[in-house]
């Protein structure tokens, strides 16, 4: 580990070398009998330049890691005095756990989730039995071990299935929604298939609306405005959801969400249960489903989320009047704060803390 540049205490302009792991789409060239999604959790290489130019500009100085095999050919050359880490990985469901395990074998401080959390909350199914044990309200699910006996499950229609260990809608089409036992059964075997014998649950799809709230910090975390998901301009989505195909044209939020003060508050409470739930750090975010009756449901957290300049934490900051460079530096500040790097200052702290 480096020694920090520019020292001048434990204060604001305190300014540290600051290793950037990630991967990027261009890295992993899909094959013709690839599905169009398979590269969907890796990041585009305008979001890597926008968290190097916010740290920049936060005065801090970026050595650009890579991936987890770009950091194991650095062991030792590293010189750096925290890692900024948004790589998601390669093949399995351990993925994501593959830089902060390697970061902390070589003892060097991270921003972000451990590999535990990480690898916890890849896998929706073991996610989900967390939440039921804390508690917090999820839809009913079922894991699928084996096609020919989908009519074991007491789940009620209509179903969503979609793949256990994998993010960002991969998977997910119009007819991952199916209403009866015959289009359950098709849409299993077109995963098994198409992603080469992947795990696959099912659960009780939530007609309604849908929601997400982020979430920074870690001894009192700033929890972010709620924010609503439209889709096609819609707020009842009612029977549509998140899909690859949205995924392509860019999300779409209100924020702060256009909803009654209990409810959003509601979503907030929870988000942070779920939040310390699986002991997420720094920053994370949680994705809800609320039905016609108005009950949340915790859809999954996320604690590797998007810090695309057109995704949700990048919006929230607008929306507290704020800018994309100072939520990326409230995001290293928490890690910073965590591992002893930094006292805990209010200078990473976004403006107007309102829900």
């Amino acid at each position: 580990m480096g020694v920090p540049f520019s020292l001048c205490g434990h204060g604001a302009g305190m300014k540290f070398r600051v290793g950037l792991t990630y991967n990027v789409k261009s890295e992993f060239v899909l094959r013709p009998e690839d599905p169009p999604d398979l590269n969907a959790e890796f990041d585009n290489e305008e979001t890597v330049n926008a968290i190097e130019r916010a740290l920049e500009a936060g005065g801090h100085e970026v050595i650009r890691l890579g991936n987890a095999r770009h950091l194991l050919g650095r062991v030792g050359k590293l010189n750096v005095d925290i890692v900024f880490n948004i790589a998601e990985g390669y093949d399995g469901r351990n993925r994501e756990s593959q830089v902060p395990i390697l970061l902390e074998m070589l003892r060097i401080p991270f921003v972000g989730a451990d590999g535990l959390t990480l690898g916890l909350t890849l896998d929706k199914v073991l996610t989900k039995k967390v939440f039921m044990a804390e508690g917090i309200p999820t839809p009913h699910h079922a894991e699928v071990r084996d096609a020919d006996k989908l009519w074991e499950f007491d789940l009620t229609y209509p179903l969503i299935v979609k793949l256990r260990y994998e993010g960002s809608s991969k998977g997910l089409t119009d007819s991952s929604l199916v209403n009866t036992p015959a289009e359950l059964r098709r849409q299993v075997t077109h995963l098994a298939e198409a992603y080469r014998g992947a795990a696959i649950f099912i659960e009780e799809f939530i007609e309604g609306s849908e929601f997400t709230v982020g979430i920074i910090g870690n001894e009192s975390p700033d929890v972010l405005p709620t924010a609503q998901v439209t889709l096609d301009g819609l707020t009842d989505l009612g029977r549509k959801f998140y899909t690859f195909a949205y995924l392509r044209r860019g999300a779409d939020y209100l924020i702060p969400a256009p909803i009654p003060d209990k409810l959003s508050k509601q979503l907030q409470d929870l988000a942070l249960r779920a939040y310390q739930a699986v002991e997420c750090r720094d920053f994370g975010r949680v994705d809800f489903r609320v039905d016609r009756k108005g009950k949340p449901y915790v859809l999954e957290i996320n604690p590797l989320p998007s810090l695309s300049t057109e995704d949700v934490f990048n919006l929230v900051a607008k929306a507290r009047g704020a800018t994309y460079d100072q939520i990326i530096n409230q995001i290293l500040e928490a890690g910073l704060v965590r591992n002893g790097l930094k006292a805990p200052t209010e200078a990473g702290t976004l403006s107007a803390r309102s829900r």
